[in-house]
């Protein structure tokens, strides 16, 4: 695959937050793989060269999930949710991501 060039200001901004959760944990402990709140029109190779880009890594590959946001009610208004993006970014064997804040 070709070394494709990306602006760096866009990969600045694909990736939105770290998703920090029992699910994402739980995740990341089976399968070295971090969560991650990406743009709605990130791609796969965009969220691989954001993400080595910020944090030096290297990236194995990238699942991303779109959830639909849910209709919810509070009193008699109705609202709804935005839709997210995940994205589950697998790091290769020996590579690890500590988003915890600990030091190792």
């Amino acid at each position: 695959m070709s070394a494709v060039k990306f602006d760096e200001g866009r990969l600045m901004s694909v990736l939105v937050a770290p998703i920090v959760s029992e699910k994402a944990t739980m995740v990341a402990e089976k399968s070295n793989a971090v969560t991650f709140k990406v743009l709605q029109d990130a791609t796969k190779t965009e969220i691989k060269a954001a993400v080595e880009l910020m944090f030096k890594v290297e990236v194995k590959g990238v699942s991303v999930v779109n959830t639909k946001g849910k209709t919810k009610r509070f009193g008699k208004t109705i609202g709804r949710r935005d839709n997210i993006r995940k994205a589950y970014v697998t790091l290769k064997p020996g590579q690890e991501l500590n988003l915890s804040g600990e030091a190792a």
